[in-house]
């Protein structure tokens, strides 16, 4: 069998949604993924979701209203997605695996989770009618970048406000269960290559992290002023909460108008001084040198904190969100040195415009790894 023919046809309704986006991103770094794109019209008309789920092997049901003023509109939306999913798959005959995103809410007493159970408990019983399989994930409170403030988590909303100049009120200071959103992919990743032994599978997701609410505004406003306005990287560890929350705040920034950051330049008789970096973790330095009309990088990183610093040379640095179309770019000139930092999930690169010479400087957070690279090729 070939390569192509043994991936797994994955659909996410949702896509385009926080926790959709996400997956859909993160699944694209996986060779044994192939994704079937979905769009939200697709709800509104019966043959393109039909056509939807018929070339679907496994379909990760997202989709969902989570606010609005009136609960019952909730619920009659979210049990309505759950069953136009079920008619489409009856209709074509089609029995993909379904992985239903449903919560904690579940067992209040709230209709958004009497709309998830109801929801899991239908899906389940065709599961069950039609010999194929459901995994329903209870999924904690899930932060992490690119978040719809007073939407998708208040961690999204408090950085929202820091970035604007605001001060987040506090409501109740409770401590709060939480998932960082790769790690929630990763999760669904792994729901998505099992097999699965039953016909409906109910998974508790285990929350990475509890804190209190004022424990993480006092986080972000730590990241504020030590990255926002004193340009230093703070002390966010590999692999924990910390650096998860300083990629989620650093996502809200408007890199338009925050970068470049011009360095300061201390200069005499004897020539020039410029502090590059200060961090409170250790990384990996380096340089390098381009000559002119040459372009490095094309590649994105999913968790990575990456400076590039421009100090002889004239280059311009273009960046991109992936899956979207608009591109950042800032020119550099080494006479007046400055940085750009590079924001996880946005492919990036630096050509030399000049005529002369590029030199510049990486900081990166951890070392390179071969084996674990984290860096994605993909044209800006």
């Amino acid at each position: 069998m070939g390569k192509l023919e043994q991936k797994i046809k994955v659909g996410i309704t949702g896509q385009a949604g926080f926790i959709g986006s996400h997956l859909y991103n993160y699944l694209g770094t996986k060779e044994n993924i192939e994704l079937i794109d979905f769009e939200r019209s697709y709800f509104e008309d019966k043959s393109k979701l039909s056509n939807f789920v018929s070339q679907c092997d496994t379909i990760l049901h997202i989709a969902a209203m989570n606010r609005h003023e009136d609960q019952q509109v909730i619920y009659n939306t979210n049990v309505n997605l759950v069953n136009q999913l079920i008619e489409a798959c009856q209709d074509t005959n089609s029995t993909p695996k379904i992985i239903f995103s449903s919560s904690s809410q579940e067992e209040k007493d709230n209709l958004y989770g009497k709309s998830k159970r109801d929801g899991r408990e239908a899906l389940e019983q065709w599961a069950k009618n039609n010999n194929s399989q459901v995994a329903s994930l209870i999924i904690p409170n899930v932060f992490g970048p690119f978040g719809k403030p007073f939407y998708n988590s208040f961690i999204a909303t408090f950085s929202h406000q820091i970035i604007n100049g605001e001060t987040p009120n506090i409501i109740n200071d409770g401590e709060v269960n939480l998932i960082y959103i790769n790690q929630l992919s990763e999760v669904f990743y792994k729901h998505i290559i099992s097999n699965q032994d039953t016909p409906a599978l109910k998974y508790t997701v285990p929350h990475t992290a509890t804190k209190k609410v004022s424990e993480i505004l006092n986080l972000l406003n730590h990241f504020n002023k030590e990255y926002v306005q004193e340009g230093k990287v703070p002390n966010v560890p590999i692999n924990s909460f910390e650096i998860n929350l300083f990629n989620t705040f650093t996502s809200f920034i408007p890199l338009q108008s925050y970068f470049p950051r011009k360095f300061t330049k201390h200069e005499d008789n004897r020539g020039a001084f410029v502090e590059i970096m200060r961090a409170g973790v250790s990384g990996q330095s380096s340089f390098s040198t381009t000559v002119p009309g040459i372009t490095r990088g094309n590649h994105y990183h999913t968790r990575k904190i990456e400076r590039f610093a421009v100090i002889q040379g004239k280059a311009r640095i273009e960046l991109r969100k992936i899956n979207t179309d608009k591109v950042y770019s800032f020119d550099l000139d080494g006479k007046h040195p400055a940085y750009v930092d590079m924001p996880i999930w946005y492919t990036h690169n630096i050509k030399n415009i000049g005529d002369t010479e590029l030199i510049t400087l990486f900081w990166i957070n951890e070392p390179y790894n071969p084996e674990d690279a984290d860096t994605y090729f993909v044209e800006v």
